[in-house]
């Protein structure tokens, strides 16, 4: 099961033209793929990217184990422009946790909100830009997302990204908290970092 991991290798599908993104979720270790995160998206909403920019637009994220299978977890973020919200919710619609983004940050990151909006969480980044760290309100590492290089082709001519998200060794794992640090790595991806 997806969830039940504690680490993923998110790499995402290079492409010519195209007007959603999509992830492949692998095994860091064997390599096998275990799940896709794909955005889904009305007509208009892709006709619209043509001529404003995607991070100033709704977007929706679902992740699934296999292509065509229900969703186990979805990112919806809503329209924003000086500050952006993802609100992420697990397989039947409920309520996991919203992402904030911080209005002020040199390295990038967003606050962590549960389901009654009191925040749990910090996603800190640093000044490289892709080395982020998962941490709770005592300061404890919960998780972390970091880049990895593709090779000097793909990291030059595409956009696209290759990064581990990895639960800490010193936490228990919980279904919600592995739905909650996949979908802060595709968050950082999809919402704060695509596109610059």
């Amino acid at each position: 099961m997806l969830l039940s991991r504690r680490q993923f290798f998110v790499r995402e599908r290079v492409a010519l033209v195209r007007l959603t993104d999509v992830y492949d979720i692998l095994d860091p270790v064997s390599q096998e793929t275990v799940g896709v995160a794909q955005e889904d998206l009305p007509f208009l909403s892709k006709l619209l990217r043509l001529f404003v920019n995607k991070l100033l637009l709704p977007t929706l994220v679902n992740v699934r184990e296999a292509e065509g299978a229900p969703p186990v977890l979805s990112l919806r973020k809503k329209m924003g422009f000086f500050r952006q919200t993802v609100i992420v919710s697990d397989g039947q619609g409920g309520h996991l946790g919203t992402f904030r983004s911080k209005l002020w940050s040199i390295g990038g990151g967003f606050w962590v909100l549960d389901a009654s909006g009191q925040q749990v969480a910090e996603v800190k980044g640093d000044w490289k830009g892709w080395n982020f760290r998962f941490v709770n309100g005592a300061g404890q590492e919960l998780g972390t997302v970091t880049k990895k290089w593709a090779g000097i082709g793909k990291e030059l001519f595409t956009s696209a990204d290759n990064y581990i998200i990895a639960l800490s060794d010193s936490i228990q794992q919980t279904d919600q908290q592995a739905g909650l640090l996949l979908a802060a790595g595709l968050a950082i991806d999809t919402v704060f970092k695509e596109g610059r």
